[in-house]
């Protein structure tokens, strides 16, 4: 039941998606975190769905790419991309690690994160017209979100929180065993199924978003001494652009 309730929860945290109420328990949430993966499933298959809709409908390609570039944020909320934004801002300014702080927190969006949704953007948007130009390997986007949300999840299992950090209180309730083996399981289960439907693709693809997810949480983590919820949004969209990035670049090889 807490499981169950902790996914309800994740649901209406992490997501844009309609529900017919809302539940917050201070006391669930490792379970929330670590059904974060079961969301990006969620997320995964209606960005998939959206893809399998402008292919079916012969949506013309730049169209069909600008609504595939925005779909996981709509369905998301924006949430990720916010902290996208945030810590881009806070960690291209280059100040010493008070101020970046100060920034991280600042609800102004200054010039960095601008520029930077702008590279984020047309990066993702190219990726994403290659997709919608074939469709092959299409699928693949479910296994990007659910690895994206495994590697947060554990991040926030396994890495010290910056002060004042959302996700500090988790750690006082004790994180069990259960919950770090269910994420771990269900990032090994995403990459078999990603290898079943693509075989070597879905190796490549799969080792781009944990190798991209690892290495931005590498930057921004010692930049701010700790982790935050702004900080996994940024890991989170980069591990993300980078599986994209591969994908697209796989998509007319023949392996």
């Amino acid at each position: 039941m807490n499981f169950i309730k902790g996914f309800y929860m994740s649901l209406g945290m992490f997501t844009a998606i309609p529900l017919p109420f809302y539940i917050w328990d201070e006391k669930l949430t490792k379970e929330t975190i670590s059904t974060l993966p079961v969301v990006g499933a969620i997320i995964g298959l209606l960005w998939w769905g959206v893809g399998l809709i402008v292919i079916h409908l012969n949506i013309p390609v730049v169209m069909g790419a600008a609504i595939l570039t925005v779909a996981p944020f709509l369905i998301a909320g924006f949430i990720h991309l916010d902290g996208y934004m945030d810590t881009s801002d806070a960690l291209m300014s280059r100040r010493e690690l008070s101020e970046r702080l100060r920034i991280l927190k600042d609800p102004l969006v200054g010039a960095f994160a601008v520029v930077m949704l702008a590279i984020l953007f047309l990066l993702q948007f190219a990726a994403v017209y290659t997709l919608a130009d074939g469709g092959r390997y299409l699928v693949l986007l479910v296994t990007i979100c659910v690895l994206s949300r495994c590697a947060s999840a554990l991040s926030v299992f396994w890495l010290n929180h910056m002060q004042g950090s959302n996700y500090a209180a988790l750690m006082k309730q004790g994180v069990g065993f259960g919950c770090k083996t269910f994420v771990i399981i269900t990032a090994l289960m995403a990459v078999l199924l990603a290898v079943l439907m693509a075989d070597v693709v879905g190796i490549l693809v799969s080792f781009a978003v944990i190798v991209g997810y690892a290495l931005a949480m590498r930057v921004v983590y010692k930049s701010f001494e700790g982790v935050s919820g702004d900080l996994l949004g940024y890991s989170m969209v980069i591990s993300e652009l980078c599986g994209l990035v591969v994908l697209a670049l796989l998509q007319g090889v023949q392996i």
